[in-house]
C-alpha cells in the first residue's frame, strides 16, 4: 500500500476548483480512468461511476474521472469531452490528464502511475494509500465491497477514542 504520486492536469471539468489527492484525505477516493470513446468505459466504467456517485452521495466518498487519452487524440478534445459529460449527465469531477511533454501518447499521469490503460478503477483509502487496482470492467459487487471496506474503516476511525 503506497500513496500515488498527485494527478497532473490540464483541466477539470464538473469541478470548481482544482483537486489534489491531499486535498480528499480522510475520504474514500474512486478514481475511474477512461477514455470517452473507449467502450469498455462508455457502456460500463463510467455509468458504474455515476451509480457509485449517486448511490453513496452521503459517504465520506469522493468519485473522479480521469480522461486519459492515449489514442485519438484529436477526436477526444475537451469541448468534445465536455459535450459528453453534459449529454451523459456525468456529475463527478473529470480531470483530464496533462499531454505528455516529449512526444509519447501516453499522458502525465497514466505514466506516473504505470497504468496500462481504460478503463481502469483505483481505490485509495482514507490516509491516501493506494488500496485497488484494476485495469478493465470492474464487477459491481467486488466494487461495492471494497468500497464498503474502505468506507468501514473510515468510520471505524471516526469512532475511535482519542
Amino acid at each position: 500500500m503506497t500513496a500515488l504520486p498527485d494527478w497532473q492536469v490540464s483541466r477539470w471539468l464538473n469541478c470548481d476548483t482544482p483537486l489534489t489527492l491531499g486535498m480528499l484525505r480522510g475520504r474514500v477516493v474512486m478514481i475511474h480512468v477512461f477514455q470517452m470513446l473507449c467502450p469498455g468505459c462508455a457502456m460500463h466504467g463510467l455509468p458504474q461511476a455515476q451509480r457509485v456517485t449517486r448511490l453513496l452521495v452521503d459517504a465520506p466518498l469522493t468519485v473522479i474521472g480521469l480522461h486519459s487519452v492515449f489514442e485519438h487524440h484529436a477526436a477526444m478534445m475537451p469541448l468534445a469531452l465536455g459535450a459528453f459529460l453534459a449529454e451523459y449527465r456525468y456529475t463527478f469531477p473529470v480531470a483530464i490528464d496533462a499531454a505528455s511533454a516529449d512526444g509519447d501518447p501516453r499522458p502525465r499521469t497514466m505514466r506516473a502511475w504505470a497504468l496500462e490503460g481504460t478503463p481502469t478503477t483505483l481505490l485509495i483509502d482514507a490516509h491516501g494509500r493506494l488500496r485497488h487496482r484494476l485495469f478493465g470492467v470492474e464487477e459491481e459487487l467486488a466494487l461495492g465491497v471494497r468500497l464498503g471496506r474502505l468506507l468501514q474503516e473510515v468510520e471505524g476511525a471516526a469512532d475511535a477514542p482519542r
